[in-house]
C-alpha cells in the first residue's frame, strides 16, 4: 500500500494530501492548477515536499521528520508524461526499452509480453513520429511497465486522443492494471474519464481533497 501524507507551499495556495493507494487505480481529478500534477511528482521523487511523509510497503520514500529522500531512480516509480515524452529518434523497441540496464533473457521474455498485450508487435521497427495518438500511448505504457515498477503515475494520458481512442484505452488501462496488480494514480479534469476509470476518485481543489468523486 502506497500512504501519501504530505505538503507543499505552491505560490496560490499549500498542497495538502492525505490518501491510500491499494493494487486498484485512484484518480486524481480536478480543475486545471489544483495541485494533481504536483502531488505526482512528489511522489515519483521530482519535486520535494515541505512536510510530511511518503511510504510504499512500509519502504519509505519522503519523510520531513526522519529527514529521508530517496531519489527517484531507487523508488521504482513509472512515470507516463501527458505528452508521452517518447524520443523521435528511436523506433518503438527502443523506445520501450530505453532505460533498461540488464538486456537479458528476462527482458526480452518481458518486451514481447508487453508487444502482445499491448496488440504493438507490429509497430516494433516503425518511428514514433509514425505512429498514431493511441500507438504512442500503447508505447508510452509499455515503455513505463518495462521498468517493472511498483507503482504507475500516469498524467492525463488520454487527454489528446479522440473520443473513440480514448474509451477504448480507458478499457486498456483498466485491463493492464488488472494484470500488473500495482497501485496506479492517474490525473484527469474529464469527470467521465475519472468515473470510467477508478476504483476510487479524489476530488481536489486548491491542493486538498474534498470529497471523493
Amino acid at each position: 500500500m502506497l500512504c501519501v501524507d504530505i505538503k507543499k507551499k505552491l505560490p496560490e495556495f499549500t498542497l495538502d494530501m492525505q490518501f491510500s493507494v491499494e493494487n486498484n487505480i485512484v484518480v486524481l481529478f480536478g480543475p486545471s492548477g489544483c495541485g494533481k500534477t504536483t502531488t505526482l511528482r512528489c511522489i515519483a521523487g521530482l519535486i520535494k515536499p515541505d512536510d510530511g511523509k511518503i511510504v510504499n510497503n512500509g519502504h519509505t520514500f519522503f519523510s520531513a521528520e526522519e529527514k529521508t529522500i530517496v531519489p527517484p531512480h531507487r523508488r521504482k516509480v513509472g512515470y507516463m508524461f501527458q505528452e508521452f515524452a517518447l524520443f523521435p529518434h528511436m523506433n518503438v523497441r527502443q523506445n520501450i526499452l530505453y532505460g533498461v540496464k540488464r538486456r537479458d533473457q528476462s527482458a526480452e521474455a518481458l518486451y514481447k509480453r508487453l508487444l502482445g498485450l499491448l496488440k504493438i508487435e507490429h509497430l516494433a521497427d516503425r518511428f514514433t513520429d509514425k505512429l498514431s495518438g493511441g500507438e504512442k500511448q500503447r508505447v508510452a505504457l509499455a515503455r513505463a511497465l518495462m521498468a517493472e515498477p511498483e507503482i504507475l503515475l500516469l498524467d492525463e494520458p488520454l487527454s489528446a486522443l479522440d473520443s473513440n481512442t480514448r474509451f477504448e484505452l480507458q478499457a486498456e488501462l483498466k485491463r493492464m492494471q488488472n494484470l500488473w496488480k500495482i497501485p496506479f494514480i492517474l490525473v484527469t479534469h474529464d469527470p467521465e474519464e475519472a468515473r470510467c476509470l477508478g476504483d476510487k476518485v479524489l476530488f481536489i481543489e486548491k491542493g486538498r481533497q474534498v470529497s471523493n468523486f
